[in-house]
């Protein structure tokens, strides 16, 4: 029978949380490393919702992509958020193991997932930690930007995408699951005519437009959410005695009108 800490091992393997960035906090965070796991609950997020959710199945283990614990907790009482939420998963002695920024950057991980989910062809990284990934679109979906969004709202099952039209059509496209607008001028000096991405600020709207790249912010949980079916199916095949539940409570947490 799996353990917690053999999970987080194997989830070192797949995505080495050596690999996340200076400011994260990913790995194993809330439990008992030798508890044993017969369920698992995967959520891009924990949330109170998602805490309840791996309760009611009997769930020991959420695997998330966003920290549970991201910036220093100086009390655990169920005065805020944070608090109550890891009341609710230690009082259900539920443990939590979090890839983020490590999952960003690994092989096969959120990048990747979204680079196939819209069919970029030989997808590689852009940037030399890693983060991004730039291929080649074709079909009738890329003759216009308009066309292209309308393919990316319904490939992420986004609300709705932000657009930037440079009047190029779709061809060398580069994407950054999560807020990756800060990369957009290094999309535009790749080569690209299109970068995917989003929780776009105005200003790098402005540098998009100016740079004569397309931009489409499609939201932070269509482009990361994407990476959850690829963690419920390494779980899978790395625990096959375990089941993996991909989670049913959490979704897009606001919606467009």
């Amino acid at each position: 029978m799996a353990s917690v800490r053999e999970i987080y091992d194997f989830l070192d393997q797949k995505a080495p949380f050596s690999l996340q960035m200076d400011f994260d906090n990913a790995g194993f965070l809330v439990g008992h490393g030798e508890k044993a796991v017969t369920r698992i609950v995967v959520a891009l997020d924990i949330t109170e919702a998602v805490a309840e959710e791996a309760a009611r199945v009997g769930a020991q283990l959420i695997v998330s992509h966003h920290p549970v614990i991201f910036h220093p907790v100086r009390r655990l009482t169920d005065d805020d958020l944070t608090g109550r939420l890891l009341l609710s998963l230690t009082e259900r002695g539920i443990a939590a193991i979090c890839a983020h920024t490590n999952l960003d950057v690994a092989e096969g991980g959120v990048n990747d997932a979204l680079a196939r989910s819209l069919e970029l062809e030989d997808a590689v990284p852009f940037q030399p930690d890693g983060l991004g990934r730039v291929g080649l679109v074709s079909g009738p979906h890329t003759a216009s930007l308009s066309a292209f969004a309308s393919f990316v709202k319904e490939r992420l099952g986004a609300g709705g995408v932000r657009c930037v039209d440079a009047g190029r059509p779709v061809r060398r496209v580069a994407v950054g699951g999560g807020a990756c607008g800060d990369l957009v001028l290094a999309a535009a000096e790749a080569g690209c005519d299109t970068f995917i991405t989003s929780d776009v600020k105005y200003n790098q709207f402005l540098d998009a437009a100016a740079a004569g790249i397309n931009l489409i912010d499609a939201g932070h949980y269509p482009t990361e959410n994407v990476v959850c079916p690829v963690l419920a199916h390494w779980l899978r095949q790395g625990f096959p005695e375990v089941e993996v539940l991909p989670s049913q409570a959490h979704r897009e947490v606001f919606f467009y009108q």
